[in-house]
């Protein structure tokens, strides 16, 4: 488990590795041609794949090719939504992110019923998802624009931290760091768990799936309620029922119900969490500083992403014939409701200690 972890752990690290560097690819090379080379890159890292005899080539390929492909196409995307909405830019975020629920919940039914076609097989399943990267990511090199344009000659930070000079901003770079340590448990282990219990296998199969479709309503539904209640507010609520919900629902899960109903709860509070604290970095930063912030808040992902699943993996300790999966249970859960606390003190610093007051 710990070798194949690495693949994804990779790819989650590297997914993020533009951040601190962001503000100077938005001025310098500009949406365009990041999402160009995003293009060359997803697409060929699943055609390289295909092709793949070796775990390093996997490790170069869907980690590293992969990773950075999608680092590149995710910034542009996520601050494109951030600069065109104020009013609705709860809403706007929450469905720009919620693409990665669509895209977890099609692909995988999508790749699955290529696996099970004896024709195909798994080298057939990575080219067609190449090829489907082909088409979507070609549709936003012609449609993601900035909002205000700067000018190629503008002199610009090649590492512009002075987002850190905002409290608020620290705080949730922390919110970030710390959360993304425990946030990807429930998505990587959840299956396996299933599959620890001897439930039905349809479930593990299809678990991943499930969650990201929970997901998409949750990014949306969050970023719509935001607009009204609150983006501090709903993102505090998110981030740290997603940490509750792995202590008091999945931890003493053991049947299929109870399994359900924390993916359900996860996919849902997770989305939001997701879709929030980027829509809650625009009023907390400004627009004036909107591209860096972006970077370096999302660059604190790296850390968890590359991390944080052998870290689970070796709390699992899959490999003794007597896996613990509480262990990685209670390390993602508290990881997420301490993060939520942290989210409450930016809340508390932006409008007070009134519960139902809008922030």
């Amino acid at each position: 488990m710990t070798q194949l972890s690495w693949i994804g752990s990779l790819w989650l690290a590297l997914a993020n590795i533009v951040g601190p560097f962001y503000s100077w690819f938005a001025v310098k090379i500009g949406y365009k041609w990041m999402l160009v080379t995003a293009l060359f890159l997803c697409t060929l890292s699943m055609m390289f794949a295909s092709i793949a005899t070796e775990i390093w080539q996997l490790y170069l390929t869907q980690g590293v090719m992969a990773g950075v492909g999608a680092s590149l196409v995710w910034f542009p995307c996520i601050s494109a939504a951030q600069q065109w909405f104020s009013k609705r830019r709860g809403l706007s975020v929450g469905i720009a992110i919620s693409g990665s629920g669509f895209g977890g919940l099609i692909l995988s039914n999508v790749t699955q019923a290529i696996l099970n076609n004896p024709a195909l097989g798994y080298r057939w399943a990575l080219r067609i998802i190449g090829f489907i990267s082909l088409v979507l990511l070609g549709i936003s090199c012609l449609t993601v624009r900035p909002l205000n344009p700067i000018p190629r000659h503008t002199k610009v930070k090649t590492f512009d931290l002075r987002p850190f000079r905002n409290v608020q901003f620290c705080l949730l770079f922390a919110v970030q760091f710390i959360g993304n340590f425990g946030f990807n448990v429930p998505s990587s282990f959840l299956p396996s768990y299933a599959d620890y219990l001897g439930l039905d296998p349809w479930i593990g199969t299809n678990m991943s799936a499930i969650i990201s479709g929970v997901m998409i309503v949750g990014k949306i539904s969050s970023g719509f309620i935001s607009d009204f209640a609150g983006r501090a507010n709903i993102t505090f609520l998110c981030t740290f029922l997603t940490g509750v919900m792995c202590l008091a629902v999945w931890l003493p899960a053991t049947t299929a119900s109870q399994i359900w109903a924390f993916a359900a709860m996860f996919g849902y509070f997770g989305g939001g969490y997701m879709a929030m604290v980027p829509a809650l970095l625009g009023q907390v930063v400004g627009m004036e500083e909107i591209e860096s912030a972006n970077g370096l808040l999302f660059f604190a992902w790296f850390f968890g992403g590359l991390a944080g699943s052998p870290i689970c993996s070796a709390l699992i300790n899959d490999a003794s014939g007597s896996p613990t999966y509480s262990n990685a249970i209670i390390f993602g859960g508290v990881l997420m409701a301490f993060s939520g606390v942290l989210v409450w003190v930016v809340r508390v610093m932006r409008g007070g200690w009134n519960p139902i007051k809008k922030i």
